[in-house]
């Protein structure tokens, strides 16, 4: 499966559960771990966990096989290893306190900034 293709079906996925915040991070030249990492919010841990449970089983449809995931048991922080794409889903909250974005290169994520609720929700 081509990387252009597992990173359409994430996104699309993602865009599907009504995933917020969608950023791609271009991870060539950066890391060794991934050539992509692909970060998104749900609203609650309850949508975290079915964002990656849907996007666990159309990886797997698609032929990809088994993704690994790791944070399901709380989901406020759900990693989805989709091999060449890594796939990183947060609750709002945690999602601004580890900032990956900043970390990683790519666009800075400061949700207080619009609503100080968001920060403390």
């Amino acid at each position: 499966m081509s990387e252009a293709r597992v990173l359409a079906l994430i996104t699309q996925s993602l865009e599907d559960d009504k995933a917020e915040d969608l950023v791609v991070i271009e991870l060539e030249g950066k890391s060794s771990m991934a050539d992509q990492m692909v970060i998104a919010s749900g609203r609650s841990s309850r949508q975290v966990g079915a964002m990656a449970q849907h996007l666990h089983d159309k990886l797997k449809d698609a032929g990809f096989g088994n993704a690994p995931m790791e944070g399901m048991s709380r989901g406020d922080w759900v990693l989805v290893d989709g091999g060449d794409v890594v796939v990183h889903l947060f609750r709002p909250e945690v999602r601004l306190f580890y900032n990956l974005e900043k970390m990683w290169g790519g666009e800075l994520v400061d949700q207080a900034e619009d609503d100080p609720a968001k920060a403390l929700a």
